[in-house]
């Protein structure tokens, strides 16, 4: 089946939480599930499950269900973990050295190369294994490597410049943790930014929900 090149929003995102569910599963040892079963899994239908995987093609078979190992190469086609993309981080403060330290890029379909800073304390070490280079190498280092994304964690006042520098130097996507909104003018760079507060302040909603006292008619509402 030909698989739909346009595909909402809202199911790309919802894509890597099917490979993640769906890893978690084969570590598991589960061989075969049903949408209903993943979909219960997921906090999601088994209707939902069926649209979003029909964007792409057929994979299960009524009555029999999903392959959970094939369904989960299949995904991961289309996130192209397979696809051999590099990574490069500029910023090493608290965030990006946490993230060298700590983030799977590797699990991710990502190879992390190299990071980039402009502290003199910093560069010329390596970070768990990952060498840091001066900012200023920057351009002779992307045009010697090519590189698929830059990851941002640098500060706001540098984040625009480090994100037309990356675009110029023809990295295609930029993961942007600065808590500014980069704007490239190109149409062939993708930007995605991370805002943690949004997130926080999402569940801030949540649980003032929880905690907001049930309205009770009062004396005089009643009158």
């Amino acid at each position: 089946m030909k698989r739909n090149t346009k595909v909402s929003t809202a199911v790309i995102r919802r894509l890597p939480r099917y490979y993640r569910q769906l890893s978690e599963l084969q570590e598991s040892g589960v061989v075969r599930i049903s949408s209903s079963a993943l979909g219960k899994s997921m906090g999601l239908t088994a209707s939902q499950i069926r649209q979003d995987l029909f964007c792409f093609g057929g994979f299960g078979q009524q009555g029999y269900g999903y392959k959970v190992d094939s369904l989960k190469e299949e995904i991961g086609e289309i996130l192209g973990i397979s696809r051999g993309h590099t990574i490069v981080v500029l910023g090493t403060g608290n965030l990006g050295r946490a993230l060298i330290k700590n983030f799977k890029f590797s699990s991710n379909g990502f190879h992390l190369l190299a990071a980039f800073d402009v502290s003199e304390q910093v560069v010329g070490t390596q970070i768990a294994g990952v060498p840091v280079y001066h900012i200023s190498s920057l351009e002779e280092f992307l045009a010697q490597h090519p590189v698929s994304v830059g990851l941002l964690t640098v500060p706001i006042a540098a984040a625009q410049e480090m994100g037309d520098r990356l675009a110029a130097a023809g990295v295609k996507g930029i993961w942007n943790f600065t808590n500014y909104e980069i704007s490239v003018n190109r149409k062939d760079v993708v930007v995605e930014s991370v805002h943690f507060s949004d997130s926080l302040l999402a569940l801030s909603y949540m649980i003032s929900q929880q905690e907001e006292p049930e309205s009770q008619d009062t004396e005089e509402d009643t009158l």
